[in-house]
């Protein structure tokens, strides 16, 4: 009985591999015909997906304690969830026109059930697994327009600084097994000391998660991805993947490293403040709109970071908030750019000029994501920010918040480059027409529009992730 039960606490990813399998066999067995209705099948089934992930559920652990579960890290896989869904939607017009959905779909599943792992993992082993899952077959999708030099050359990137990352993080992971004698993070949670094998264990387990979240100086390998590979999988790569990294390193630090906060506290207030400097600073000059999102959201790393150091219940209910307004904030733009590149083909800001006068529609819709990402009242991003800096504030680190808030003012002038180039610059002779996007992406667009008007003027929505991050 105990073994059917430590199933049902994993029903979110039973319900993930129930959709792989339907849409697995489905590409292998369906006809042409059928084909044509693949990618309605898939949107409904993992929309289906997705809503049951919102039952109500238990908090426990399965697998001697390997696996755990409780309302927060079910909200957390509902958020990559919802991230996941408005990607695939985003991806149908791409994915029609390159005739690979079938693989498109097995690969990003296989990714997304890796970060559940990450989430739910209640020892470094199955946290180790879920990262290995979730990062494989990343390589695939970020080279998955294989004749394309910039998108094989993506993949091979990825894959080497994937590789390395995680031969540093398994390094790191002998330390603590040596320091602790174990790799679940209850026991661990008590053998944690500031021993120097301890805090070199931590710092190698840091860097291999710091180069999913795109921390500087781990951070090289983020505007070459994001540039070749689709952008569909640069969307999914800048939400989905760091949140689960941001989850995973969230839980470690609550759960294992309490004991030594005074180390990682100063880390991480250094990397912060440096890695939302330098995000600013790079993508002031960028052409291409992918590498500008590439480092905007560099900086937004910078950002969850204060969030993070804090160890706090608020530090953790305002970094899973900031997530959840920063999924909706990325992803409409990345919809208006997936809209843009496939009408025109082109990802350089110069395709923007005069974007409003033929497509006021998606020049509004990239105006909230933009001014959201900038934390500009009264749209989500703005209390986001705000959540953030209170939670820093709270551990007395003033300096830094004032830091960052000036970072905050400057990267004004790189989000209103996007903002001068829509309304404000002369169309060129070979601009944008008027662009006719499918149901699936304004569907995406208009879902991502609600949460940054919505999520952040429900008060409920945080005051719920509060409750849960408390109940811990």
């Amino acid at each position: 009985m105990s073994f059917f039960s430590d199933f049902l606490l994993l029903r979110q990813e039973i319900s993930l591999m129930a959709v792989f399998l339907v849409l697995f066999m489905y590409d292998i067995l369906s006809s042409g015909r059928g084909k044509a209705y693949f990618h309605l099948v898939a949107c409904a089934l993992f929309g289906l997906h997705t809503a049951l992930g919102f039952l109500p559920a238990e908090s426990g652990s399965a697998f001697g304690g390997m696996y755990v579960t409780s309302p927060l890290t079910a909200l957390m896989k509902n958020i990559l969830s919802i991230g996941t869904f408005v990607v695939l939607m985003q991806a149908s017009r791409w994915l029609r026109v390159s005739g690979k959905q079938g693989e498109f779909y097995v690969i990003i599943l296989s990714t997304l059930l890796g970060m559940n792992f990450m989430v739910s993992a209640g020892s470094f082993m199955l946290l180790y697994i879920g990262i290995e899952m979730a990062s494989l077959p990343m390589a695939c999708l970020a080279a998955f327009d294989k004749y394309k030099e910039k998108s094989a050359e993506a993949g091979v990137k990825y894959i080497l600084l994937a590789a390395l990352s995680s031969g540093i993080m398994l390094f790191g992971l002998s330390f603590l097994y040596g320091a602790t004698g174990s790799m679940y993070f209850a026991n661990m949670q008590s053998l944690i000391d500031a021993a120097p094998i301890a805090v070199l264990g931590f710092v190698l387990f840091f860097v291999g998660l710091a180069f999913k979240i795109s921390v500087v100086p781990f951070h090289l390998w983020t505007a070459d991805v994001y540039e070749g590979a689709p952008t569909s999988v640069t969307a999914y790569l800048s939400v989905v993947s760091k949140g689960a990294a941001v989850f995973a390193l969230v839980f470690t630090l609550w759960q294992v490293f309490g004991a030594i906060s005074e180390v990682w506290h100063h880390l991480l207030w250094g990397l912060s403040l440096v890695t939302i400097v330098l995000g600013n600073l790079f993508a002031i000059g960028q052409k291409d709109i992918k590498r500008f999102f590439a480092f905007s959201s560099i900086s937004q790393a910078g950002f969850i970071l204060l969030g993070v150091m804090g160890g706090t219940e608020q530090g953790m209910t305002a970094t899973v908030y900031f997530v959840l307004v920063y999924l909706f904030s990325n992803l409409a733009a990345f919809g208006v750019i997936s809209a843009v590149e496939n009408e025109s083909g082109r990802t350089d800001i110069a395709a923007y000029n005069g974007l409003f006068r033929s497509n006021p529609k998606l020049t509004f819709v990239m105006t909230l994501a933009v001014f959201s990402l900038a934390g500009i009242p009264p749209f989500a991003g703005f209390f986001s920010k705000f959540f953030i800096f209170a939670a820093a504030a709270e551990q007395g680190e003033y300096l830094l918040v004032f830091l960052a808030l000036i970072n905050t003012v400057i990267s004004l002038f790189y989000y209103l480059l996007v903002i001068r180039a829509m309304f404000i610059n002369p169309a060129e002779e070979s601009a944008v027409g008027k662009i006719r996007s499918g149901g699936y992406i304004r569907l995406s667009l208009a879902l991502c529009t609600a949460g940054i008007l919505l999520v952040g003027l429900l008060s409920g929505i945080y005051e719920y992730v509060g409750g849960i991050s408390f109940g811990i």
